[in-house]
């Protein structure tokens, strides 16, 4: 690996701390920088443009949150109520807690149609839907993809009240969908 390399590596690593504890609302180029401990004309010098640093920097936050996913969960195909239970007890947790709320912020700018968090958002929640998708035991594969959705969108849900401070009805939607699957 070249000095380039290594030292864009230690930028990536930098700025995944930074927008873990400060999320979007530090976000301009300059703030960038100092988040990294560069300057701003290094941080252009590692990356094409701002785009691109986010783009990389959310990348390797997703795969993080994917690779602490599959640490914690087997791989084998399992059924949708054990994955979604399990997945929730992971995503619950407060190792996770800053993942989920950066997810939410750029959720929310995709939203907005803010550049570059449309495609950026479609390729995150693409990542985690092909996750679900692998560890389901599910033969058809229309079938599979529908509970993988349905599973990522119940626990997008239950992480938005938790995030707003409503772990009550976060609880509540978790214990539901507990008590639907004992009966």
């Amino acid at each position: 690996m070249s000095i380039r390399e290594t030292q864009r590596e230690l930028v990536v690593e930098r700025l995944c701390e930074h927008l873990l504890q400060h999320g979007l609302a530090l976000t301009s180029l300059r703030q960038l920088a100092a988040a990294a401990q560069v300057s701003d004309r290094m941080l252009l010098y590692y990356f094409t443009d701002k785009t691109e640093i986010l783009s990389q920097t959310l990348e390797r936050i997703a795969e993080g949150l994917v690779a602490g996913l599959n640490a914690a969960l087997p791989a084998e195909p399992m059924p949708a109520h054990i994955l979604m239970n399990n997945a929730l007890q992971l995503v619950r947790s407060p190792e996770v807690q800053p993942s989920m709320r950066l997810w939410l912020e750029i959720v929310a700018a995709a939203a907005r149609n803010e550049e570059p968090f449309p495609i950026i958002a479609a390729g995150i929640l693409d990542q985690f839907l092909v996750w679900l998708d692998r560890r389901l035991d599910i033969a058809d594969q229309t079938k599979r993809r529908e509970a993988a959705a349905l599973i990522l969108a119940t626990i997008d849900g239950i992480a938005l009240f938790d995030l707003v401070g409503r772990i009550e009805l976060a609880n509540a939607a978790q214990n539901g969908i507990e008590v639907s699957e004992n009966k």
